[in-house]
């Protein structure tokens, strides 16, 4: 099998894999970083969402022979101790339940409010959108998101 090189959450990497290897499981059984979940696998429900280059990807839906020279992060790189502006958000407003989502949500946040840091409450539920959350946070993802873009600020 070829040897990819890869950095991940600012390190550098290798993993040997076949080339249409998902990149979830490289990092979750390769790599060991588990915070990035197993949803549908087929890129619908963003629970496997990372950065890829800064931007919102499925990790399911992504070959690891396309992601050399590339800047990965998952939920474990977003900070070193769990005080980006949406994870302190996320817990002040007491958004996981089972938690299961929570991963690609913020992944998903974080990229968003990089991108757009004044959103407005349409342009929160829009981004958000393609994740799901089989427990129906939707309402307090909203807010902790809305409240990460002040924090942000």
């Amino acid at each position: 099998m070829p040897v990819y090189n890869l950095k991940v959450n600012g390190k550098s990497m290798s993993v040997d894999a076949d080339p249409d290897t998902p990149l979830l499981w490289v990092l979750r059984d390769e790599l060991d970083l588990v915070g990035t979940k197993f949803g549908c696998g087929i890129g619908q429900c963003g629970a496997c969402t990372i950065h890829i280059d800064g931007a919102a990807t499925r990790s399911c839906l992504l070959q690891i022979s396309s992601l050399e020279n590339t800047e990965i992060t998952t939920i474990e790189g977003l900070s070193d101790d769990g005080t980006h502006p949406v994870q302190v958000a996320w817990k002040e407003h007491d958004v996981p339940q089972c938690g299961y989502c929570q991963a690609g949500q913020i992944m998903t946040a974080s990229s968003f409010l990089k991108d757009n840091p004044t959103p407005s409450e349409t342009e929160i539920r829009d981004a958000m959108s393609g994740n799901l959350c089989r427990c129906a946070s939707y309402n307090r993802i909203e807010k902790a998101v809305a409240d990460a873009a002040t924090k942000l600020a």
